[in-house]
């Protein structure tokens, strides 16, 4: 997203971590990958190079999980499921609208294959950005270790309240990256080659800067992974996290729908 930053802070409860764009490894535990955030056309977002992507799946401390809380996303919410040789991920949802805590907030739903313990992301979604102080939307793609591309806002405009359906699909070693705003009317589809993990799907809302906006309540829905509905593979999931504590909360999975909820920041 356009315009100043070039690195990426997640903020850890227990590690306090911050790391350059470039990284990798942001944990020892399991982690994400992600790639640095560049427009196309003109974009009017600024966090610029700013990556999606990267976490570790450590449990949250006891009194978390006893008030019912998934294991911790740190910058990260929503549903992911490991193995292998998965081909396609779905969902839809409507694009929330948010009230921007600081002009670090910044925030994308966004579905993809791989990035939960593989250096390799291909994703799509829609991103939020505070940084001119008041919520910027724009969507995106994204395949590392090429930085995401943002599509034009006059060609594929995006407002709060659009509805979104987000597949990444795979045939081979060519990627399908379809989004859809059923409510303007576009969808755009991008198709790209790369040899890539193909170890995880996800279904997630992620904070590059650990920062969201106060965006309410995301419902996901008509999810599935390898054209199955969602809850029949039992994935992990994650609530958010940021230095002073829970910041969002991911619901139980029921078919192919589920929420995510902000807490607090």
């Amino acid at each position: 997203m356009i315009a100043s930053r070039s690195i990426r802070r997640v903020l850890v409860p227990a590690l306090g971590a911050s790391f350059a764009c470039a990284a990798l490894a942001l944990l020892p535990a399991t982690s994400h990958a992600s790639a640095s955030h560049a427009a196309a056309g003109k974009a009017t977002v600024s966090h610029a190079n700013v990556r999606f992507g990267h976490i570790g799946g450590v449990a949250k401390a006891s009194t978390a999980a006893a008030h019912g809380f998934n294991i911790n996303g740190y910058n990260w919410s929503g549903a992911a499921k490991t193995g292998s040789g998965f081909t396609s991920v779905k969902s839809s949802w409507t694009e929330p609208s948010v009230t921007c805590n600081s002009t670090n907030d910044l925030m994308a739903p966004w579905v993809g294959i791989d990035g939960y313990g593989s250096s390799s992301v291909e994703q799509t979604g829609v991103a939020t950005d505070c940084s001119s102080g008041a919520p910027v939307y724009q969507a995106w793609y994204e395949m590392y270790p090429s930085p995401p591309v943002y599509y034009s806002l006059s060609s594929y405009p995006v407002s709060a309240g659009d509805h979104f359906n987000a597949t990444v699909s795979r045939s081979g070693s060519t990627y399908t990256l379809t989004l859809n705003n059923s409510t303007r009317g576009w969808t755009k589809t991008t198709t790209k080659s790369s040899n890539n993990a193909n170890s995880s799907a996800e279904i997630i809302i992620e904070s590059p800067t650990g920062a969201y906006p106060r965006f309410g309540t995301v419902n996901f829905s008509n999810s599935t992974i390898n054209g199955t509905t969602l809850s029949n593979w039992s994935p992990t999931l994650m609530d958010a996290s940021n230095s002073g504590g829970y910041e969002d909360h991911t619901s139980a999975v029921s078919g192919g729908s589920f929420s995510i909820s902000y807490l607090r920041e």
